[in-house]
């Protein structure tokens, strides 16, 4: 039995009077271990969908299961890491990760959740900064924060949807490498949400793209057989990456008809640079 399990799921919303349907049968299943990369066009439907496995929205028709129960609500069983940070103003980096390690293990002694606190602070390089409050850290430290706190529930799966995108291109390849680096240390099953196809590539087992919207829906599984750790600048040069890249970029190209319109059919290994930057 796979650990998530997407069957014919739908979703859609209500816009003056009509309604669009964003996400049209999507079937999906991820083993325990496994990092999942969803890579799409921005606006596809990818945060519905992460929106949908935290248990945040209901869908229309078709189920969604955890270890074969249905998800109907949010649950520390999913960490959930957002774009935005969420993180609690008025406390400190301690303060946000303690929070919820004392909300999901209220049994716990104080100790033990503060050991437990300061633990995944020291995972994510934020020692020092463990008395600062949000509006004293950087972007990327904030979303380590926010990472820390997610991976400190001890949840079952970890949900990150484009939690890197509002990111500077440094900070975004440093943070690449901290979850990596983490998730190879804990072998968390992971399903993270991007729009940057070299971005699943170096960090997921398996990369599933959403074809362009309206009714988005799941395109064909691409493996990434790469050995890890993944080096991003020898990366550029296998033909394994090259295969992986066209592979998942001809499936979105194809799949928006504003594109395919006015394009002819293109050779595995030549994608134009400037149809990948439109396509996602």
């Amino acid at each position: 039995m796979p650990l998530l399990e997407l069957s014919k799921v739908c979703k859609g919303f209500g816009y003056n009077g009509s309604r669009v349907e964003v996400l049209k049968d999507i079937n999906l299943e991820i083993e325990q271990g496994e990092f999942v990369a969803i890579v799409g066009y921005s606006g596809a439907g990818k945060s519905t969908l992460i929106s949908m496995i935290a248990g945040l929205l209901a869908p229309d028709s078709g189920s969604l299961r955890l270890e074969g129960k249905p998800i109907t609500r949010p649950g520390p069983d999913r960490g959930v890491v957002f774009q935005n940070y969420s993180l609690l103003p008025w406390k400190s980096v301690f303060g946000n990760i303690y929070l919820a390690v004392d909300q999901v293990f209220p049994d716990w002694t104080k100790a033990n959740k503060t050991e437990h606190a300061e633990r995944y602070i020291e995972m994510v390089n934020l020692t020092p900064a463990r008395n600062k409050r949000p509006n004293e850290l950087s972007g990327g430290m904030r979303q380590r924060v926010a990472l820390a706190r997610a991976l400190a529930v001890e949840p079952r799966i970890l949900l990150m949807d484009e939690p890197l995108g509002a990111l500077d291109a440094l900070t975004r390849a440093t943070l690449q490498d901290e979850i990596e680096r983490i998730w190879r240390r804990d072998q968390k099953t992971v399903v993270m949400i991007t729009n940057d196809v070299d971005e699943g590539i170096l960090l997921a087992d398996r990369i599933v793209p959403l074809s362009h919207g309206p009714r988005a829906t799941l395109g064909p599984s691409v493996e990434v057989n790469l050995p890890r750790p993944r080096d991003r600048k020898a990366m550029n040069h296998d033909p394994r990456f090259q295969k992986i890249r066209a592979e998942v970029i001809h499936y979105l190209l194809g799949s928006n008809p504003r594109i395919r319109r006015k394009t002819a059919p293109i050779p595995a290994f030549d994608v134009p640079l400037g149809l990948v930057r439109e396509a996602v």
